[in-house]
C-alpha cells in the first residue's frame, strides 16, 4: 500500500524538524480534551495546498509553525532621544516583548542631522534622533546585541544605520556574524507610498546590492531587505495591490542583485517582506497564504532558484495604522485584535499591534502594554497557535486565496509589460493604481457604503480619557548640542579626508559598506554622510 502524502510529509518533513526544534506542546488539545494535530487536512491534499513546510509554503513556511515556537512579539517603538527610547524598549521586554523595532525621527529617515535647517520641528516627533554614532550606543545601552533581534524601519539610509548597529555591537563585543535582525531596505515604495526618499532610483538600488553583497559573508544572520507592502496598503490599496506590487519590487531587487553579479541562492534566503493586516478577516488570511505561494512560484521558477530557503517568503506584519480611528479610539483595540488575528492565522513570523491611541498620538506605555497584552491573548488563550494553518480547506479560504494569486500574478504581468517595477513607478502606473483604490474607498466611506464604527455611522458615545504623550520641545535643542560636541571633539583632518574618499567611492562601483562603517567610527554624522552621497549622486524629485 503506497505512503498517502501526509505520512511522506511526517516521515521526510516533519521528524527530521522535531529532532532539531521539538515542539512547544506534543499533546496539546481543546478544553474539552479533544486532541488537536498537527496540522488538519486531507492525506492527499489537493496540489498547491500542501502541507507546512514544503513548496509552495501555502500552509506556512515552517513544518511545525506556532507549535514549534510562536512568532516574535516586536513592539514598534521609539520617541526623542536615544535614551528615552531605550526606556521603552526595556519596559516592552518587561511585558513580554520578544524583539526589538526601531522606529526613527523624520529627519533620520530622511538624512539630514538635528541642526540641519529642514529637521526643525520634526527631531524626535514620530521616532528617535539618531545622527551619530554615540546616540545609536545610547539606543541599546544595556541591550546585548547578541541575545536581541532588532528589526530597524529605516529605507533610504539603511545602510548607514546598519553601519552604526555593527559598530555598536562592536564596541560590545560582539561580532557582526553574530548580529540578527533586519533592515527595512526598501527604497521602490517609498518612491510609490510614504515619501522619505533621498536619492535617485539608480543609485538607491545601488546601495541595496551593496548591502547584499556585504552581509552575505560579513553579517549572514542579518536580514538585507524587508519589502514591504505595509506602506503601500496604508497609502490605499487593496489587499490584491498589496500583494502584487510588494512582489514586484522584490523581483525588481532579486533581478538587480543578479545583474549585479551575485547568485540568487547566496542572497534569497535573507530576503522578508513586510505586510499590513487590514480589517477584512477572511481576506487578509488568504492574502498572507496567496502571497506565499506565488513568492515561492516566482523564485522557483522565474529566477531559478534551487535552494527551498530561496523560496520561503517570510514577513512580518503591523496592524493597520489607516485602520485606526480619533473617534471613539476605544473602539481600536477590537479592530488590533481582528487584524492581529488574521496575521496569526495566515503565518505570520512576527507581529506588530498598533495602540488604541495612535491616530491621536505617540502611544502611552499602558496604550502600548494594552497592544502586547492583544498578542499575548492569542498566542495563550485563543488556541488559534497550537495547530498549523487551521482553516486550510476551508471553502471560503481557499478560493479567495487562489483568487487573489490570479489577480497579483495579472498585476505583476502588466508591470512586467512596462519594464518592471522601476518603469512603471517612473511612469506613475503603480502609484496611478494605488491613488484609485484609496479614492474608491473613500468615496464608499462617505456615501456608507462602507461603515466605520464611530467614524459614519454608530457615532453616539463619549470619548475616551486618553493621557496625553508630548515630546519636550527642548529634545531639538537637546539633540544639537549633543551633535556640535561631536563635532567639536573629533579629528576634523581625518573626516575631511574621509568625506573625500566617500565621494570618490560613490562616483565608482566600490562596496560602499565598510568605507560606512569607517565613517560612523570616526563620528561622521547621518547627515554628513548623506550630504556627501547628495553631492555625488543628486536627490530624487518626482515627477508631477
Amino acid at each position: 500500500m503506497r505512503d498517502t502524502e501526509r505520512e511522506r510529509w511526517e516521515r521526510e518533513t516533519l521528524s527530521p524538524t522535531l529532532k532539531k526544534n521539538p515542539e512547544r506542546g506534543a499533546d496539546l488539545q481543546t478544553s474539552s480534551g479533544i486532541p488537536l494535530e498537527r496540522a488538519f487536512g486531507p492525506d492527499d491534499p489537493p496540489p498547491g495546498i500542501g502541507f507546512p513546510g514544503e513548496y509552495p509554503f501555502t500552509r506556512g513556511v515552517q513544518p511545525t509553525m506556532y507549535r514549534g515556537r510562536l512568532w516574535t512579539m516586536r513592539q514598534y517603538a521609539g520617541y526623542a532621544t536615544a535614551e528615552e527610547s531605550n526606556r521603552r524598549y526595556k519596559y516592552l521586554f518587561q511585558q513580554g516583548q520578544t524583539g526589538l523595532s526601531v522606529a526613527f525621527d523624520l529627519p533620520t529617515q530622511i538624512g539630514y542631522d538635528p541642526d540641519h535647517p529642514l529637521a526643525l520641528g520634526e527631531v524626535g516627533k514620530v521616532g528617535v534622533s539618531i545622527p551619530t554614532l554615540d546616540d545609536m550606543a545610547r539606543l541599546f545601552d544595556g541591550i546585548p546585541l547578541n541575545e536581541v533581534s532588532t528589526s530597524m524601519t529605516i529605507n533610504a539610509p539603511a545602510a548607514i544605520l546598519l553601519a552604526m548597529y555593527i559598530a555598536v555591537g562592536k564596541r560590545q563585543g560582539v561580532s557582526p556574524k553574530h548580529l540578527r535582525g533586519t533592515i527595512q531596505n526598501d527604497i521602490l515604495k517609498e518612491y510609490v507610498a510614504r515619501g522619505t526618499y533621498i536619492f535617485p532610483p539608480g543609485p538607491s538600488m545601488r546601495l541595496i546590492t551593496d548591502v547584499f553583497r556585504y552581509c552575505q559573508t560579513e553579517v549572514p544572520q542579518w536580514n538585507t531587505i524587508s519589502i514591504s507592502g505595509y506602506h503601500v496598503r496604508e497609502a490605499g490599496s487593496t489587499a490584491v495591490q498589496e500583494v502584487a506590487f510588494t512582489l514586484a519590487n522584490g523581483i525588481a531587487y532579486v533581478q538587480a542583485s543578479i545583474d549585479a553579479g551575485l547568485s540568487v541562492d547566496d542572497f534569497a534566503p535573507q530576503l522578508a517582506f513586510f505586510f499590513n493586516a487590514h480589517n477584512q478577516f477572511l481576506e487578509e488570511v488568504a492574502k498572507f497564504r496567496a502571497a506565499r505561494r506565488l513568492w515561492a512560484k516566482i523564485m522557483r521558477e522565474r529566477f531559478g532558484a534551487k535552494n527551498p530557503k530561496s523560496w520561503m517568503l517570510r514577513f512580518h506584519t503591523q496592524t493597520a495604522g489607516s485602520a485606526l480611528t480619533a473617534q471613539q479610539p476605544e473602539v481600536n483595540v477590537a479592530r488590533v485584535a481582528i487584524q492581529a488575528l488574521a496575521a496569526v492565522l495566515g503565518g505570520t513570523q512576527s507581529l506588530h499591534t498598533n495602540s488604541m491611541d495612535e491616530a491621536l498620538q505617540l502611544p502611552t506605555e499602558k496604550a502600548a502594554r494594552v497592544a502586547l497584552r492583544t498578542q499575548q491573548v492569542i498566542a495563550y488563550e485563543s488556541g488559534v497557535a497550537d495547530t498549523i494553518d487551521p482553516l486550510a480547506g476551508s471553502y471560503a479560504i481557499e478560493s479567495l486565496t487562489d483568487e487573489i494569486e490570479q489577480r497579483a500574478a495579472d498585476y505583476i504581468a502588466r508591470i512586467d509589460e512596462l519594464g518592471g517595477a522601476v518603469s512603471a513607478i517612473e511612469r506613475g502606473y503603480i502609484q496611478k493604481e494605488i491613488e484609485d483604490a484609496a479614492y474608491r474607498y473613500q468615496r464608499a466611506v462617505e456615501s456608507k457604503e462602507q461603515i466605520v464604527v464611530g467614524v459614519n455611522e454608530f457615532t453616539a458615545g463619549g470619548e475616551l480619557d486618553i493621557d496625553p504623550f508630548v515630546i519636550d520641545p527642548a529634545i531639538e535643542k537637546s539633540q544639537r548640542e549633543k551633535v556640535a560636541a561631536v563635532r567639536a571633539r573629533r579629528d576634523s583632518a581625518r573626516v575631511s579626508e574621509l568625506r573625500a574618499r566617500l565621494d570618490s567611492a560613490a562616483r565608482s562601483t566600490d562596496n560602499l559598506m565598510p568605507l560606512f562603517i569607517e565613517c560612523v567610527e570616526n563620528d561622521l554624522t547621518l547627515g554628513e554622510i548623506c550630504d556627501t552621497l547628495r553631492g555625488a549622486w543628486g536627490e530624487y524629485r518626482p515627477k508631477t
